[in-house]
């Protein structure tokens, strides 16, 4: 490949590659073991029996029972699921929900439909760290809340709530804790028990398996939830989410939790140190900050703003076919929301004014970048800046 059809992707919080390991577990299911799992023949049973296997290894990545795992199209479907269970099924107790300001707009639009049907939302503050005030939070709390909603790691800013005392809030009203773990499972532990999760959504494109597969995680021990199902017709995954089972992609999603189990600790060690090079050389940048914690964060994520270049004018820079330079993939924040023109609502919750959200960009890093790919970053994050900066004299 030539060097100005090269891409160096840095932008793997909107999505990652598949990892060929992955890809080799699910390819003989789209192939010749291509058996509906429903199928009560031999064929079919041994689709099924993939399907458990991949539920097991899902489960066992979080330390849940196979049980409490239910297969979906992704995180977004996952948290429909989950808050319109809640609010449907636990009305009687009360209409009132807590979620924050930052959330990812697939609990935020979520919620803002669920005022729509009568229902109460709180919507959070946080911190100028991106961090929730747990007082804040108490103090919101009612005896007719149902569900507290809180993401555990920022899609944009990689900020991590402390996902621990915010459950133990929420139990200590009798309402449900659920988290959006996106962009936690598989990159950092998450032991649903440990932390006092009774519901939580996750997607497999986020951990190196392909777009169109997530779980929802739906405790049945201890603080057992009850939902009713979004999806009717058949009757799948212990009837709450009907349709044929996506066999490929969830054997996909159990392999790349396997995988993410087993490497988690190597990842964070090499994937942090390079996050870490990359954002300490860009900070040396003039007129460049850090958004967000710089302590209580994932280790793949930078969210850096540079003051006085205009993020959209940088992205598109960066990935100009027509110069030499290999194409960068970096966001200017999430990859839901990336056909609005307003500013990061994540940022602005954080206290920035339009202008920063407007200059500020994410750099995602995951497992296949090299050192040598963020050697071309940063001196070409350096040219486009101060050619910007020249251009605005």
């Amino acid at each position: 490949m030539s060097l100005h059809n090269q891409v160096i992707y840095l932008d793997n919080n909107a999505t990652t590659p598949i990892d060929k390991r992955v890809l080799e577990a699910m390819m003989p299911y789209l192939t010749h073991d291509f058996a509906n799992a429903s199928s009560t023949h031999q064929f079919g049973l041994g689709a099924y029996e993939a399907v458990k296997n991949a539920r097991k290894k899902v489960a066992q990545l979080i330390s849940a029972e196979p049980h409490e795992i239910i297969f979906t199209s992704g995180a977004t479907e996952a948290i429909n699921l989950a808050i319109k269970g809640v609010a449907e099924n636990y009305q009687t107790k009360g209409k009132h929900l807590i979620t924050v300001a930052t959330e990812h707009s697939a609990v935020l639009d979520t919620c803002a439909y669920l005022e729509t049907k009568g229902y109460e939302i709180d919507y959070q503050g946080v911190q100028p760290d991106g961090l929730l005030d747990l007082n804040e939070l108490k103090a919101a709390i009612r005896e007719d809340t149902i569900l507290v909603s809180v993401m555990y790691a920022n899609n944009e800013t990689g900020v991590v709530q402390p996902i621990q005392e915010i459950a133990t809030i929420a139990h200590s009203a009798g309402a449900f804790f659920m988290t959006d773990g996106t962009q936690a499972v598989g990159k950092i532990p998450v032991d649903v028990d440990e932390l006092g999760i009774d519901l939580m959504c996750f997607s497999g494109h986020k951990i190196y398996a392909p777009k169109g597969v997530g779980a929802l995680f739906i405790r049945q021990r201890g603080n057992r939830i009850k939902i009713p199902a979004l999806l009717h017709g058949g009757g799948h995954e212990r009837g709450l989410r009907s349709g044929t089972l996506n066999v490929p992609g969830i054997v996909a999603l159990g392999t790349a939790c396997e995988i993410a189990q087993r490497e988690m600790e190597t990842n964070q060690s090499t994937i942090g140190a390079l996050r870490d090079y990359l954002e300490n050389s860009l900070l040396q940048i003039e007129d460049t900050y850090l958004n967000g914690s710089r302590d209580k964060r994932l280790y793949n994520v930078s969210n850096i703003i540079f003051q006085g270049a205009d993020s959209d004018a940088m992205i598109m820079g960066l990935s100009n076919p027509e110069n030499d330079s290999p194409l960068i993939a970096v966001s200017n924040g999430s990859a839901c929301t990336s056909t609005s023109i307003e500013p990061s609502h994540v940022l602005t919750a954080m206290g920035l004014d339009e202008m920063q959200a407007f200059s500020s960009l994410r750099f995602s890093i995951g497992k296949f970048n090299k050192r040598e790919e963020l050697e071309i970053v940063i001196s070409e994050v350096k040219r486009v800046v101060q050619s910007m900066k020249a251009l605005s004299v």
